[in-house]
């Protein structure tokens, strides 16, 4: 083992002080007891005793425009096509769909809430298998399932045949946000996640204003022309064959790990390894740790994780399924409706790489500023609830505030790949995260009655209360976090810790691994 000299507090601490000297040996005897199934990384570094790789300047940038150009455009499409895929019911639902399906009271609602619980059923199971199973393989398959099932709606004719294809949908799409969490985490420093995961994220906004634009195009279309198809089926139709088409492109491009990245050299696919040290927490291990899911389930930090994802995703559930018609209660036309819900989109792009690009350059300040960005969303639904029914435009302009509020899900969907470690644990708690986010999108639709059409004005107080408890949550997470990086730079400031050779790849967690510190 190897003394790290660490200067983290200016004085020695004494070593009288038991209570440290008991947490220095807690943490020393975890290690030691979990250090021997370490990360898939650790097979590059098994010869080197420890000694880390100098990378300048100039390789991390070549090396991040290599991982950046390879992995970013393919992720940023697929997950605009994830959006887009849960979304083209809400632009169905005023094409026809509901009508020719025989929908009636709150089936829509239903509809809606189906894909959730898909979702929820194979999210644990599905992280499962995203940890045991080659990454890169696994999500490209789940993408093409989910293309091919999409294409599927359009032959629905039933009720029940409408909640059976949305909740293979559910199944086929729960592999994606989780996959994609990992990957970054994989990749990018800490410092660079934050940026990557609002990159590929902000292409829900994306997706919401090409999705508007196409599906106005072809209502306008087969209203002018005609058309043997109905225009909610083309919709359907498109989305679906383009998804399966990017799923196998993804297939072929996205590596499982840097040691089977084919666009990198054997040279690079090490450096690429150097780069991620200090994350401390490798790029995986496919073998399930039972101590792992114990911590998970037990740390507090995932419950606040779970907490948010399942409050904040009531609101979203009901917008992302009813904002079509939520726009025409205002008092535009359903067409209308189409077009003036793009915006949305691009206030939504803006909020996150705003975000993102503010935190790459202050990484210790996502949370705070993600909660910026959830207050102007509340400004906006408080806007659609007090304005009168006339004022309509300052109500749309409401509407369009609210799309600021996926900015604090995505600041700690980075943070699950950030402040996360172990590869058992971060597969748990990312589940658990998108488990809330499922429960959440459950009863987000069932908020917007038939009963309360048009004005849904139980919905909109409802979305207010979740984001004010949203913004609670988010100031308890950051103050978690503050006290646990001053107990970890406590431990190991003390002058009897001890480091073991490459305990930046033994697949510890992050309560393990003293050198761990949290981003907030």
């Amino acid at each position: 083992m190897l003394k790290t000299m660490n200067e983290k507090i200016g004085s020695d601490v004494p070593s009288a002080d038991v209570e440290r000297n008991l947490s220095i040996d807690i943490a020393q005897g975890k290690i030691l007891e979990h250090s021997h199934d370490a990360d898939e990384a650790m097979k590059a570094f098994a010869d080197n005793h420890g000694v880390s790789l100098e990378i300048d300047e100039a390789t991390n940038k070549r090396l991040l425009r290599t991982i950046d150009w390879h992995l970013l455009p393919v992720m940023c499409i697929v997950y605009g096509l994830n959006y887009l895929d849960k979304t083209t019911i809400s632009y169905a639902s005023i094409m026809g769909f509901k009508k020719d399906v025989h929908l009636i009271g709150n089936d829509y609602s239903w509809v809606s809430s189906m894909f959730y619980f898909g979702y929820l059923a194979f999210e644990y199971p599905t992280n499962r298998l995203l940890q045991r199973l080659p990454i890169g393989k696994f999500s490209a398959c789940a993408i093409i399932a989910w293309g091919t099932v999409l294409c599927c709606m359009a032959g629905v004719s039933s009720y029940g045949g409408a909640l059976a294809v949305r909740f293979f949908l559910g199944v086929a799409e729960s592999a994606v946000t989780p996959g994609f969490a990992l990957i970054t985490s994989q990749w990018y420093t800490k410092a660079e996640q934050g940026t990557r995961v609002g990159i590929w994220f902000c292409f829900n906004g994306w997706a919401q204003i090409l999705g508007g634009l196409v599906a106005y195009a072809i209502a306008r279309g087969v209203d002018k022309h005609g058309s043997s198809v109905e225009a909610w089926k083309i919709n359907f139709i498109w989305t679906g064959l383009l998804t399966v088409v990017v799923g196998i492109v993804f297939y072929f491009l996205v590596p499982d790990n840097q040691l089977n990245a084919r666009w990198l050299s054997k040279e690079d696919q090490i450096l690429c390894l150097e780069r991620i040290r200090k994350n401390q927490q490798g790029v995986g291990n496919k073998h399930f740790k039972m101590h792992q899911l114990k911590e998970a389930l037990l740390d507090p930090l995932a419950w606040m994780f779970f907490f948010y994802a399942l409050v904040a995703d009531i609101p979203n559930g009901g917008i992302s399924n009813f904002f079509s018609q939520l726009i025409v209660s205002f008092g535009y036309t359903p067409e209308q409706s189409l077009l003036y819900g793009t915006p949305g989109g691009a206030v939504e792009v803006i909020s996150i790489l705003a975000w993102a690009f503010y935190t790459q350059k202050y990484p210790n300040q996502r949370i705070w500023f993600a909660g910026a960005w959830m207050c102007v969303a509340i400004v906006g639904i408080i806007l659609i609830v007090a304005l009168p029914l006339e004022v309509k435009a300052g109500r749309l302009a409401g509407y369009y505030l609210t799309q600021a509020s996926p900015v604090p899900f995505v600041c700690l969907l980075s943070l699950i790949a950030t402040n996360v470690a172990g590869y058992t644990k971060k597969t748990t708690v990312a589940a658990m995260y998108l488990i809330g986010y499922c429960v959440g999108n459950i009863i987000g639709p069932q908020t917007f009655t038939a009963k309360s059409a048009p004005r849904y004005l139980s919905a909109e107080v409802t979305i207010i209360v979740c984001w004010g408890l949203c913004l609670i949550d988010l100031t308890c997470i950051y103050l978690y976090c503050v006290r646990q990086n001053k107990k970890k730079i406590a431990i190991t400031s003390h002058h009897e810790y001890q480091k073991l050779e490459n305990q930046e790849f033994l697949d510890l967690t992050d309560k393990e691994n003293p050198e761990f510190l949290y981003t907030t």
